[in-house]
């Protein structure tokens, strides 16, 4: 294992943009609704400042006429740092793509001491600041080189709400370890983009907001007590379900009703680990404006730590991989009268200290 790998990520590169964000955007505020940098239309209202000054949050955009697809620095103030163009404009090569997320995840500590130096003079200059207007927030990681990896039932509330909603009702009580189950990467979807509903295939379409992980360094058999030092960032993510393809069909196997395309959208971008108070995390959810979960990352009953070290026995984790940690209660199915999206309706997730993400519902043939 990389033992520098956290450390890295908490302190150097992360450091090397400290001052760069909260010297810029020391007057953000949270995206909440209250005053706040108008950014990119109706995508994002405001820039939520971070837990911590060492953090960063990494986004993928798609930027120019041409709408090539990037990987940018997101300040507080709502510039950006296009990796691409400074990289060229500094003539450094960075040694991994910077289009592409992955790539910089997989680059280890080489690649971000080079980020860490392009955001250094970047900082310094200030040419290479650029606007967010004409930016299009794409998911962080737009296509996952594996299937999403989804934790079930890790908020006791959300677990006694659908006892009696749910088909499998020969489950009674918690399991001791974690419930996982995937996700097909084709659900993986943006942001800000609508998410199709074909309702000749389902009209259950549910909301689930959860936490995402996304892992930093290879590793198997990862202790619990240091599972953390596995941990790239963390981003925002909607775990969106068609309930009755999901609980009545194929057996009450979950993998078709959680993998339709689109049913996955993250981002806006990952802030890393250093940026993260996970205590202070809340999980909240909101349909057309009006809030349906809210809870905190400390009612989560498996903690980020257990489920990686739990998923990760016997089963090699990549950089890169996308762990989402569990929806707390407030899910349509369970509710009375059951609750479900329709064709116009906007999902709202926040995950608090990292984002919001906002997709509409769009009926499709």
């Amino acid at each position: 294992m990389d033992s520098n790998r956290r450390n890295l990520l908490k302190a150097s590169a992360s450091a090397a943009v400290g001052s760069l964000m909260t010297g810029i955007g020391a007057n953000a505020r949270a995206q909440d609704g209250a005053a706040g940098p108008q950014i990119n239309g109706a995508q994002i209202k405001s820039v939520p400042p971070l837990a911590a000054k060492v953090g960063m949050r990494l986004a993928t955009c798609a930027l120019g006429p041409n709408g090539t697809p990037g990987v940018v620095l997101v300040l507080d103030d709502g510039k950006l740092v296009d990796l691409r163009a400074e990289a060229a404009r500094q003539k450094l090569g960075l040694g991994f793509d910077p289009g592409s997320m992955l790539e910089l995840i997989k680059s280890g500590n080489a690649g971000f001491d080079k980020l860490r130096a392009l955001a250094q003079r970047a900082a310094h200059d200030k040419a290479g600041l650029l606007p967010l207007e004409g930016a299009r927030f794409l998911s962080p990681i737009p296509r996952p080189d594996r299937n999403i990896y989804c934790v079930g039932w890790n908020y006791l509330d959300h677990f006694e709400e659908g006892k009696n909603a749910r088909a499998d009702k020969h489950v009674e009580t918690l399991p001791d370890h974690p419930v996982f189950f995937t996700k097909g990467t084709h659900t993986m979807n943006g942001p800000f983009d609508p998410i199709p509903q074909d309702t000749s295939n389902s009209t259950q379409t549910d909301w689930e907001a959860e936490l995402a992980i996304v892992i930093g360094q290879r590793g198997k058999n990862i202790p619990e007590e240091r599972a953390l030092d596995y941990v790239f960032g963390y981003s925002v993510y909607n775990d969106t379900t068609e309930r009755d393809i999901q609980q009545k069909r194929h057996g009450g196997q979950w993998f078709k009703g959680k993998s339709i395309d689109g049913h996955g959208p993250m981002g806006p971008w990952i802030v890393t680990a250093a940026g993260v108070n996970l205590d202070d995390a809340r999980v909240i959810c909101r349909v057309n404006g009006v809030e349906k979960q809210n809870a905190s990352y400390k009612q989560m009953y498996f903690k980020v730590p257990r489920i990686i070290a739990e998923l990760s026995r016997g089963m090699t984790l990549e950089p890169g991989d996308i762990i989402a940690t569990g929806t707390p209660s407030g899910v349509g199915f369970a509710r009375k009268p059951p609750e479900f999206m329709k064709n116009g309706d906007v999902m709202e997730t926040e995950i608090t200290g990292i984002g919001i993400i906002r997709n509409t519902i769009r009926a499709e043939s």
